[in-house]
């Protein structure tokens, strides 16, 4: 739990247990498993571990964070928005389905508050939540709802699980980026008509049709940080700037192109270089696959920044915003 967080994304972090399951090729490097709180509490990552719930006053901040809504509300022209299990997935198979009612009794105690839960397991939101009229009605109001995705088989399976949930907001984390991912090949993903562009949830001229909110894209950091080639990042922006969707670029994670300096491309020398195609293959292997070979650094993350050709991406879902 923290009141202020250095994740671009989120004002706040709240843990309502530590541990999960790597479930993803996006789990391989999972910073929560390494993370300082998973570490010193001993806490182990799997199916069989066990979950740990955190305090009673950590329970309790998010009562604070409501009762301080107008102060923030004043500063900010917005509400708080909350990173829900930053160390843990809400929707994990091993979490006592206690413990998610709890939560969701919480949610619904903070209403002045927006959840952001990030999930690896979309598929699981509507069986759990639907029996349970208290957590489908959260889902609706005040909670953005999120579906971790990291290549194209990850997109075409789970966004349709992701756009088929109630949520005041939808959106995908791709973080880390592992591979290029064509959001319109999945469908009404990305609408580019109008109604859409203004936020109707159900168009008249197809009605049902829904759309994804908002998209973050990022490499991924970490000692064991994979590289993203460039073009993924670039495919994703231009995607969601022509279908009118809020984009941010969140990291390059550990690696980032070898320049241009002057697009915020640090050149860094006595460091690992990468010749990366666009399949994510080492371009100096003869037998790699894919183009637009591009040399890229280990600059590690701060060094990295969170500059794409020269600017940062910080698009963020538009809401209506009510003190």
């Amino acid at each position: 739990m923290a009141d202020t967080t250095a994740i671009e994304w989120c004002d706040s972090t709240f843990n309502p247990w530590i541990g999960c399951t790597k479930v993803s090729p996006a789990c391989d490097d999972c910073y929560a498993a390494r993370s300082t709180p998973a570490r010193t509490l001993g806490i182990q990552w799997g199916p069989h571990a066990e979950r740990r719930r955190t305090s009673p006053s950590t329970w309790k901040q998010p009562l604070a964070w409501e009762r301080q809504h107008e102060a923030f509300f004043a500063q900010h022209g917005r509400r708080r928005r909350v990173f829900c299990a930053s160390l843990a997935d809400v929707f994990d198979n091993q979490v006592p389905a206690q413990w998610r009612m709890d939560l969701f009794s919480l949610i619904a105690e903070t209403p002045h508050l927006d959840w952001l839960i990030l999930t690896k397991r979309i598929g699981n939101v509507m069986p759990m939540c639907s029996g349970d009229s208290l957590m489908f009605e959260m889902l609706g109001r005040n909670v953005w709802l999120g579906a971790t995705v990291c290549n194209q088989a990850e997109a075409d399976r789970d966004v349709p699980k992701l756009l088929a949930a109630p949520a005041r907001v939808r959106f995908l984390s791709i973080e880390p980026m592992l591979g290029p991912i064509d959001l319109l090949a999945t469908g009404d993903t990305l609408c580019r008509c109008e109604g859409c562009l203004n936020m109707a949830k159900q168009h008249p001229d197809h009605p049902g049709l829904q759309r994804i909110d908002w998209v973050i894209c990022g490499g991924e950091s970490g000692p064991q940080g994979r590289p993203m080639h460039p073009d993924w990042a670039r495919g994703l922006r231009d995607q969601c700037a022509a279908a009118g969707v809020p984009f941010l670029f969140k990291q390059w994670g550990e690696w980032v192109p070898r320049g241009p300096e002057q697009w915020g491309y640090p050149i860094v020398e006595d460091v690992p270089r990468f010749r990366m195609t666009e399949h994510g293959e080492n371009g100096q292997d003869l037998a790699a696959e894919g183009n637009n070979h591009v040399w890229m650094n280990r600059a590690g993350k701060k060094a990295a920044g969170r500059m794409l050709d020269g600017r940062t991406h910080d698009g963020f879902p538009r809401t209506m915003e009510t003190a």
